[in-house]
């Protein structure tokens, strides 16, 4: 497929931070992508809290699945726009690689802990796996990816963290975009989110459907499926709603997209991160109906008595994990136990990050388990 002239190019790409020779019969991004899935971090996120912690029910989306949503939605949209497969599909599959355990809860917990050792971001964490934390190459740390595959990765990012990293933090101190792909991938996350976790929420009978529609995102399929199918059953009804939900938002944001780029008219990458806003975007009447349904997941799912008591639990065991291994450090496996040990208060609180963040829900309970039970 030819690219447009916007998209990114591998062949005009800032590169990697070290140099290999170039793969015989892959392209660039597509072995970016391939040591995304090949990662340790990769693997873990099978056992990595999405809404409902692991342990909870086999059917419901972990971060691992979730992650191949996100890209299969934007793959789609990058086809759709002329713009590199590939480079979106390593994004959307890398953006959660720095995920604590137990999801946002296990999160802010972790940037509670980390509060006077300069904080946790799990976006930030994110790179920081990818470039230093995994160790799989003899010639260099972590996986050496390309530059565009970092810069959409890093999706946020502090003034303070922007200021250690070069040129990779100078978009958000300079305030300017990213390449499209990297839009893409962003706000396909939050399509993916919002669509499968209310199927989550259905199944956990924390949602029901005159709930759902009160808003207009799902009344108007759930008004479509029922003319149509007026004897289908809940499970394969909610499947249908969803289905043409997700259509229906993915085609605005392409078309609403496609005519931004035309009115811009850029001619390269560069163009687009000098643009004043995010090209990637639903119109203005579809990204209000989508950013109510967020609003009412915050309310009606995410802040559910269910859900609170569960984060209660996971914000308590990542406390004492943390408050343990700062305490005494040979309570971590002999490789993080010898790292901390050597180095200053701050350096030891960020390896105790490091470690805890790379936990599965799982793994994580089972060591609150032994500190518990020791």
């Amino acid at each position: 497929m030819t690219l447009a002239p916007y998209a990114a190019d591998e062949t005009t790409s800032r590169g990697r931070r070290y140099h290999e020779p170039a793969a015989a019969y892959r392209g660039e991004y597509q072995r970016d992508r391939d040591r995304i899935i090949h990662s340790t971090a990769f693997r873990r996120l099978i056992y990595k809290t999405q809404v409902f912690v692991n342990h909870e029910g086999d059917l419901y989306r972990t971060r691992l699945t979730h992650s191949i949503e996100v890209s299969q939605i934007g793959r789609s949209v990058a086809l759709a726009l002329g713009l590199s497969e590939p480079l979106t599909e390593a994004i959307c599959l890398a953006h959660d690689l720095g995920h604590t355990p137990f999801g946002h809860a296990g999160q802010d917990t972790l940037n509670a802990c980390m509060r006077d050792y300069g904080g946790f971001e799990h976006n930030f964490q994110s790179l920081r796996v990818v470039d230093e934390l995994e160790s799989r190459y003899a010639d260099f740390p972590g996986l050496n990816l390309m530059f565009e595959t970092r810069e959409g990765i890093l999706k946020h990012c502090s003034a303070k963290n922007a200021r250690t990293i070069g040129e990779l933090g100078e978009r958000f101190l300079k305030r300017r975009q990213p390449g499209l792909e990297a839009q893409i991938a962003d706000i396909a996350d939050a399509i993916a989110y919002n669509n499968h976790d209310i199927d989550d929420g259905y199944r956990a009978g924390l949602l029901s459907l005159e709930l759902l529609s009160s808003q207009a995102l799902f009344a108007r399929p759930l008004n479509e499926v029922r003319a149509l199918y007026p004897d289908l059953e809940d499970r394969r009804l909610v499947y249908e709603i969803i289905r043409r939900m997700i259509g229906f938002v993915v085609t605005d944001l392409i078309e609403n997209t496609a005519r931004l780029i035309g009115e811009l008219k850029p001619e390269s990458i560069d163009d687009v991160r000098a643009a004043a806003k995010p090209l990637v975007r639903m119109s203005d009447e579809v990204a209000e109906q989508h950013l109510k349904m967020k609003r009412f997941l915050h309310k009606h799912l995410y802040s559910h008595e269910k859900k609170l008591q569960t984060e209660q639990d996971a914000q308590k065991m990542l406390e004492t994990l943390f408050e343990a291994y700062m305490t005494d450090t040979a309570t971590m496996p002999q490789k993080f136990a010898q790292q901390a040990a050597s180095a200053d208060e701050e350096g030891r609180a960020r390896i105790i990050a490091d470690y805890i963040a790379g936990m599965t829900d799982r793994y994580a309970m089972a060591e609150y388990e032994k500190l518990e039970c020791g």
